[in-house]
């Protein structure tokens, strides 16, 4: 039977005004209707025990559903690596996928992750995170792309547009919220120009790509939680960027003051109801809120169900979840992430036919270790790990492995170490402190007729804050059971420092000693201070790989695939060098220069910079020219090595003499490129001049200027050519 909403979406689809639907179907709601599509559909406290239980793996969380008119609302899950729901495929981490700077590829990902989360009965997913990190030591600094607002921006738009063709995307979190330990409580103090110049480009882009959503963060901005901070949701995001969507709050703890929200432009309370529930019939009739701010919020909600009401109503075939097709994608991303800063000596690739024993060490090689054991978790079964995959290539007989026994090295060809974090030691974190104060502010009562649970079903007793029983894993006992996700719940959080464990350097120390052929693989979601980096062969940043991520390390040792991967961040020689981290901060001051940047500003080399690593062949820059008034560059690239292979070419711009701090360089445009052994090829890049503006007295300025254009493969190239291009002009 044909429903208002369908009614609507039709005539949508025959070119009518979707807001102008939306208005219609809105106007015909009640006031409890209109109430009810304000937050999410499931009472709090059941709703609670599901989610803490296991619920946020098994099924979706709606919202905004209204039975009557037929306006289906959302359903929930999250994806950043992979729908959550189910045993579905897990791509390598953002922050990996980042690393291989190819946009293509993270939009065939995004879309893959889009079939699975809408074959699961998602129609809406939190999995553009693309926060700046502006630290290594972020917690959640693997659920993003890199330190770089260009590079983050390019690549979660092209997410977002693989995951728009089958579900609502959201992008978040919204915004500088760069650190997980103290971001329930944390202010964020930060000026105009690092606003809008370094936090908030990327977020721009991709509201300009159409994402449906934005969910706001937990942290504080200049003194507004962002839930309800006016100045980011109404007059930036929609005001300025003329944004048509709907916001969420982030799960549980995204609000303070619901009708506040409301009219601060925070259109959905998630997951469940709560604060809302309780509050906004009371603002109703006190004044605080008008029906013209619920139905202003209800009809974005309907309005953007309406253009999207093809993803809706369209579902794939449940056996594309964890299908051979993405576990083949999920290996190629994670043999493109992989970064090689080291390959001395050439020792890879590896000879299948010439090598004989293979010594693995490490804890982590024969587990599975996917990273955060949160909100982004994908319960993947059927896991390769680096051990598994290097036996399937080489055979079983020829590949031993110990956790930290050196003498099995005895007579080995080559010896792989794997090393590196799991979701114990960086993640997602509740702080049970922190959020018991806020339980007894935001909660409902227990009791509660509609929203509580009945004491007749003997519920199970109430956490005594949601980390105790947190969806995003239980606590770990050894560091098997940590990558492997059995036991309690993990603990996550912000890193304390950005060496591997003193465990790790001493099995890597006992590795060189033992063998002279020594290749390190490093698992991690973003920055590892390397100090032995020199000592050792090879040097592979393997990440968080995914369920094919042991298969894509043997492919790489072996050379089927290149380690295609570039550092999306730089990584200091010392932590020191980099800006401040305080993961229990209650305040925090963002500037305009970190990692990279500043390493330049304050003459500190990187021991590898942004961009940096290298594939199984060699490239040189030969000549390079602005295009089209500057719009672009092309450039002459040979491959110099004996094989095909890749490269990313980046192209930074700075102005040397400027009135106004700014970095040396920024990123304005980035190209992966290809070539036969021997082949020299053109090609050219769009750049992003945006990126050099300045952001004053809330309008934008092009300082005029002869901007120095540099075109190489990695920040800081000696081979980079550079060349002038002039912009802006002076109005004196």
């Amino acid at each position: 039977m044909l429903t208002h909403f369908d009614a609507a979406a039709a005539r949508v689809a025959a070119g009518a005004d979707h807001h102008a639907e939306a208005a219609m179907l809105v106007a015909s709601m009640t006031l409890a209707e209109r109430l009810g599509c304000l937050d999410g559909d499931t009472p709090f406290w059941p709703g609670l025990f599901d989610m803490t239980s296991g619920g946020y793996y098994t099924h979706t969380w709606p919202a905004a559903q209204v039975e009557r008119l037929g306006i289906p609302g959302i359903e929930f899950a999250d994806g950043p690596r992979g729908c959550v729901v189910g045993d579905a495929t897990a791509f390598p981490v953002s922050m990996a996928r980042g690393a291989s700077f190819d946009p293509g590829l993270e939009e065939r990902i995004g879309e893959a992750i889009g079939r699975e989360l809408r074959a699961s009965g998602a129609t809406f997913t939190g999995a553009v995170c693309m926060n700046l990190l502006r630290h290594p030591a972020w917690g959640r600094a693997q659920e993003t792309y890199g330190e770089d607002p260009h590079h983050v921006g390019v690549m979660a738009q092209n997410l977002t547009r693989g995951l728009q063709r089958h579900v609502i995307a959201c992008m978040k979190h919204f915004a500088v919220n760069s650190m997980e330990n103290a971001r329930f409580s944390v202010d964020v103090q930060v000026g105009e120009r690092a606003l809008h110049e370094v936090y908030l480009p990327h977020f721009e882009r991709v509201a300009g790509e159409g994402v449906g959503s934005v969910m706001s963060s937990y942290n504080s901005m200049n003194g507004e939680w962002c839930g309800e901070n006016e100045t980011l949701l109404t007059t930036i995001l929609r005001e300025e960027w003329g944004w048509d969507g709907f916001v969420v709050s982030d799960f549980i703890f995204g609000l303070r003051d619901a009708a506040k929200s409301v009219r601060a432009g925070l259109d959905i309370e998630m997951p469940f109801q709560q604060q809302r529930a309780l509050a906004l019939v009371d603002a109703l009739e006190s004044g605080e809120l008008t029906e013209s701010h619920v139905d202003t919020a209800v009809t974005r909600i309907v309005a953007t169900l309406l253009r999207f009401n093809d993803v809706l109503t369209a579902q794939p075939s449940i056996d594309v979840v964890g299908c051979d097709e993405h576990r083949r994608l999920a290996r190629t991303a994670a043999a493109a992430s992989t970064v090689m800063l080291r390959n001395e000596g050439a020792l890879l690739p590896l000879d299948p036919s010439a090598v004989g024993k293979i010594a693995v060490l490490g804890r982590l090689a024969a587990v599975k270790n996917l990273g955060d054991g949160g909100s982004s978790d994908v319960k993947a079964t059927n896991v390769v790990t680096p051990l598994a995959g290097l036996r399937a290539r080489f055979g079983a007989d020829r590949v031993v492995h110990s956790d930290t026994d050196t003498s099995v090295t005895k007579g080995a060809d080559v010896v792989i170490v794997v090393v590196g974090y799991t979701k114990a030691d960086e993640g997602e974190y509740i702080d049970d402190n922190g959020t018991a104060l806020l339980i007894g502010e935001l909660f409902p009562p227990m009791d509660h007729p509609t929203l509580g649970v009945l004491q007749a079903a003997a519920p199970a007793p109430a956490p005594e804050s949601p980390g105790s029983q947190n969806p995003t894993e239980d606590a770990v006992a050894t560091p098997a059971a940590e990558a492997e996700g059995q036991g309690g719940m993990s603990p996550g959080g912000d890193r304390t420092s950005l060496r591997l464990s003193d465990a790790d350097e001493a099995l890597i120390a006992a590795a060189v000693v033992a063998h002279p052929n020594v290749v390190v693989s490093v698992q991690c979601g973003s920055a590892v201070v390397m100090p032995w980096a020199e000592s050792v062969s090879v040097v592979l940043v393997s990440w968080y790989g995914g369920v094919e991520g042991g298969s894509a390390l043997a492919d790489v040792l072996v050379g089927d695939a290149e380690p295609g991967g570039r550092l999306p961040f730089a990584i200091p020689t010392d932590p020191n060098h980099l800006v401040d981290f305080d993961k229990d901060a209650t305040h925090a001051n963002y500037d305009l220069l970190h990692g990279q940047w500043k390493l330049d500003r304050d003459g500190n080399t990187a021991h590898f910079p942004f961009g940096a690593g290298n594939g199984y062949s060699t490239f040189s820059i030969d000549a390079a020219h602005g295009t089209d008034a500057g719009a672009g560059v092309e450039f002459l690239m040979t491959n110099t090595g004996d094989r095909a292979g890749s490269t990313v070419v980046f192209v930074d711009a700075g102005l040397p003499v400027s009135a106004h701090l700014r970095p040396a360089h920024r990123l304005i445009g980035f190209a992966r490129v290809d070539a036969l052994a021997g082949e020299t090829t053109t090609a050219t890049i769009d750049l992003d001049w945006s990126m050099t503006d300045l952001r004053i007295d809330g309008d934008w300025l092009t300082e005029p200027g002869e901007y120095v254009v540099t075109v190489g493969q990695f920040a800081g190239d000696p081979a980079a050519i550079s060349f002038l291009i002039p912009r802006g002009e002076s109005t004196g």
